[in-house]
């Protein structure tokens, strides 16, 4: 199952990743233990807080290498003699020149190759190595996909890092780059360049899960054990949620493209939080909504701009510098299940609904009472159960898609905002959970739902969205 999915902009992903750091071996994590007991001794006993947390750390690390590596008790001894009559009766065969083995006399000069690469064994030998160094090598044409999943027959969670290559000829293939083991079942991801501490930019994915931390992990480290950074959640020592931290389940993230170290979220307890990734804490929270926040959306015409939708049916939109004072207020019929702003319309965003329907709306027309029932400026009934996710065509103004329970994906035109379907198709992807346009290749449409793995719909080969949107390929 396939919860969310995103794209990672081409070129950004080192070509070949890292190798994340290996956690210290059980004689090193002793030896600080030990070391960590000679301190405390010294200190006769008086209160140290940092020792004391320098503790915890080394009790954690035992406690999770615990079983990996204890011995399995003294192996059998074998009797010597048997040994050296084993190895008499194997070699005395070798004096026979009869017996040797084909492969030790054949080959170029008998008995050994010129070089490495005439050398057959060798060869396929390096072959395998090379066929695993391509296979981890990211290219700057490659797309890069990040798919949140949940196996759920083996009841585990991880990231998926997918590339999706386009050859010339037209055709595509697309394969699994590695995968990271999530510590519970993933609801959203939102990538990121930030990176903290530094003026490079990075390569990350932040994860929004059942639990109240955000993770965020490196995109550029495979065999990564744990992310990179974690947002809020509760102190392994005390079980007490760390300060700023979300009290719930996080159900979106949205990070802000123009301040690139702020992270918005959204949470089962009702509350929106913005974080400052450089200071690792949350800066702000707002309160306004009085059910579960189910998503949080930038606006990149003006990025101070916030909106968040949730299931007291209600949209909120905020100003980040002034996050207790909510600029403006929507009522809706339904509660929410996503949120896109317009990438073309700096004024306009949608938001999709329980109940099958999309509701367009401008913000010039809001009022500041949610209760005012300011009307939208279209309602879509898209499908037949809840919507769950939209995306607007990055490049072909009133293109834009929808995902649904009832397992369909359509393509919309939504130009005179008077919606009418150019398309759709059923992925056999089961309920649709997740949908997102690329950046880099705007007709390409990543899919992912309740079964099937990740889907891939290159939309111009629907010959309606190439008469109608064609031309906007040129633009590419």
């Amino acid at each position: 199952m396939i919860a969310a999915v995103c794209w990672v902009p081409k070129g950004v992903a080192k070509i070949v990743p890292e190798e994340a750091t290996e956690p210290d071996s059980n004689e090193e994590i002793e030896e600080a233990k030990q070391d960590e007991a000679s301190e405390e001794e010294k200190d006769e006993g008086e209160m140290d807080v940092d020792g004391s947390e320098e503790g915890d750390e080394v009790a954690r690390a035992l406690a999770a290498v615990e079983g990996l590596g204890k011995s399995k008790g003294n192996k059998s001894s074998t009797d010597v003699n048997d040994i050296a009559s084993r190895l008499n009766e194997l070699m005395s065969g070798y004096d026979n020149e009869d017996d040797v083995p084909d492969c030790i006399a054949a080959g170029v000069g008998n008995l050994y190759y010129p070089s490495n690469d005439m050398d057959p064994y060798l060869q396929d030998k390096d072959d395998d190595e090379d066929e695993e160094i391509d296979d981890m090598v990211i290219k700057p044409t490659d797309a890069v996909i990040v798919s949140a999943c949940t196996d759920e027959e083996d009841e585990y969670s991880y990231l998926q890092v997918s590339i999706y290559e386009e050859s010339e000829d037209g055709e595509s293939n697309m394969f699994t780059h590695q995968e990271k083991i999530l510590s519970a079942f993933p609801l959203c991801t939102a990538w990121l360049d930030f990176k903290p501490g530094s003026e490079d930019k990075g390569n990350f994915i932040a994860v929004g899960t059942m639990e109240p931390a955000i993770e965020i992990w490196d995109l550029d480290l495979i065999k990564e054990e744990n992310p990179s950074m974690a947002l809020g959640g509760r102190s392994e020592k005390s079980g007490k949620y760390k300060s700023g931290s979300h009290k719930g389940s996080v159900l979106g993230l949205a990070w802000n493209k123009e301040f690139r170290n702020v992270l918005a979220s959204a949470s089962a307890d009702k509350s929106v939080k913005i974080w400052d990734l450089e200071k690792r804490k949350c800066v702000a929270t707002a309160k306004h909504h009085t059910d579960k926040v189910q998503a949080v959306v930038w606006n990149r015409h003006s990025a101070e701009s916030l909106i968040s939708g949730s299931f007291d049916r209600s949209i909120v939109m905020m100003d980040c510098r002034n996050m207790e004072n909510p600029s403006n207020k929507w009522s809706i019929p339904a509660d929410v299940e996503s949120l896109a702003w317009d990438p073309h319309n700096e004024h306009s965003f949608v938001v999709s609904l329980d109940n099958g329907t999309v509701q367009g709306f401008d913000v010039r027309t809001a009022s500041s009472n949610s209760d005012s029932g300011s009307k939208s400026t279209f309602t879509l009934h898209a499908h037949d159960a809840a919507v769950t996710s939209v995306s607007y065509n990055p490049i072909a103004p009133n293109l834009f898609a929808t995902g649904s329970l009832d397992k369909m994906v359509k393509l919309w035109d939504l130009s005179n905002n008077q919606p009418s379907c150019v398309a759709s198709q059923n992925t056999k992807s089961g309920r649709i959970f997740s949908i997102s346009f690329s950046e880099d290749t705007p007709f390409l449409l990543a899919i992912g739902g309740k079964k099937g793995g990740l889907k891939v719909w290159d939309i111009l080969s629907e010959p309606a969205i190439a008469r109608s949107f064609g031309k906007y390929s040129k633009q590419v």
